[in-house]
């Protein structure tokens, strides 16, 4: 018999469990891992979109994406997770890898690949960990090195 799995360890099993629904296209699990609880309002916010509120928009907003991406694939890094009581905080880097749309139909799009920053906030629902809100943030990666060439390039002149 196995030990008990502890809080930390249930949440990000929850948390990685919504990222493999992403991948799947599994709206039916979506479904069961967000918060239902008529006392209380999940939210989400994809990169690049506004904050979308109550559980209907938030599980629409997934079924679009799920329905509009062909692959996608998530690489969960620096994941950090800290419980305090019945609520968890689940912090991670997104390393995806997506499908882009192709050029010609019944053709396989080139794959592009994204970081994102994103937030998790899990819920204790009965003996089950819920989602009740995520945030994802666009890294900008390689900005700080652009900087860096930038002040070491010295002042430029302008062209003309």
């Amino acid at each position: 018999m196995s030990a008990a799995r502890t809080d930390s360890e249930r949440v990000e099993l929850a948390n990685t469990a919504l990222y493999e629904a992403v991948e799947r296209g599994d709206t039916a699990a979506m479904d069961r891992l967000w918060l239902n609880d008529p006392r209380t309002d999940v939210s989400c916010v994809h990169p690049g979109w506004p904050v979308l509120r109550g559980r209907n928009e938030v599980l629409r907003s997934y079924a679009l994406i799920m329905a509009s991406t062909d692959y996608i694939q998530f690489f969960l890094t620096d994941v950090e997770v800290s419980v305090s009581g019945d609520t968890a905080l689940v912090t991670c880097t997104e390393n995806i890898l997506s499908g882009a749309p192709a050029e010609n139909e019944g053709e396989l799009g080139p794959l592009v690949g994204q970081l994102v920053v994103a937030t998790n906030v899990f819920r204790r629902a009965g003996d089950e960990w819920k989602v009740w809100s995520h945030h994802g943030s666009p890294v900008l990666a390689g900005r700080e090195e652009e900087d860096e060439e930038d002040e070491d390039s010295g002042p430029t002149e302008p062209a003309g």
